[in-house]
């Protein structure tokens, strides 16, 4: 069967998409289907600028409630009917580390970004990143990612986050009392927006070098404006990092 296409493009005298689109409840039902495909959604966005805001709107978000449903509630649980940074951005948290470049965030270590299959995220972990006077905040934080045998750095692993609510945060607001500087040159690579180190805010808890299973002194992560975390850890040996777990 030969779908009709309904609506023209408006955005951009350059679409090739010169003929009209479907409707939004055909690629509705057909991304529905598909189970919210990730790549086929990007590959989608990128067809032109009106096929890039449905799946803004709506396959992003769809995407997510499917990928983390209880998780997704909870973020939106204050009345929003959006997340900070948009649904695209908290997407591509969920399903990516952005690993780190030579002179970027963590400046010694070259890991290209990657999609991950499969990433746990916690409310009960987030805990672990935040001072004691801002544990009323909502994070959560996935566990490592895992990047073994790193030559003279070890074993490393990256983890990311989100804030809920993160505009209205204890955190954002200490960051703000404290002066903490942006990062000079470096974005958070899911929202483009800019970031502040909490290792030079004085704000890392040791309970998150506990809680990650790495050494005390060798735990940096940053915090955008919109609430996403990024964060690079040395990982302890299995045997000693099973001893650190007993002390959470």
């Amino acid at each position: 069967m030969i779908l009709a296409k309904q609506y023209r493009c408006i955005h951009s005298s350059s679409c090739q998409c010169t003929k009209g689109h479907l409707t939004e409840d055909v690629i509705f039902l057909v991304f529905y289907h598909l189970n919210w495909n990730p790549k086929l959604i990007a590959t989608l966005s990128c067809a032109c600028k009106w096929f890039d805001d449905f799946a803004k709107r709506v396959l992003w978000k769809e995407f997510c409630r499917t990928r983390a449903p209880k998780m997704m509630l909870d973020l939106q649980s204050s009345g929003s009917h959006s997340v900070d940074g948009n649904w695209r951005a908290l997407g591509k948290l969920l399903i990516y580390c952005a690993g780190s470049k030579k002179g970027g965030l963590f400046t010694n270590i070259h890991i290209p970004g990657h999609f991950v299959y499969q990433t746990r995220f916690s409310r009960t972990s987030g805990r672990s990143f935040l001072l004691p006077q801002c544990r009323t905040d909502v994070l959560y934080v996935s566990d490592p990612c895992e990047h073994l045998d790193q030559g003279e750095e070890g074993d490393i692993g990256f983890f990311r986050g989100v804030f809920k609510s993160f505009s209205a945060s204890k955190v954002k607001k200490m960051l703000i009392k404290r002066s903490a500087k942006f990062h000079p040159t470096e974005v958070c690579p899911y929202c483009k927006a800019k970031l502040w180190n909490m290792l030079q805010a004085n704000m890392i808890p040791q309970s998150a070098s506990c809680r990650l299973g790495s050494y005390e002194d060798c735990v940096e992560y940053y915090v955008c404006l919109n609430g996403h975390m990024l964060g690079f850890c040395t990982l302890l040996p299995l045997s000693d990092s099973e001893e650190a777990s007993e002390l959470v």
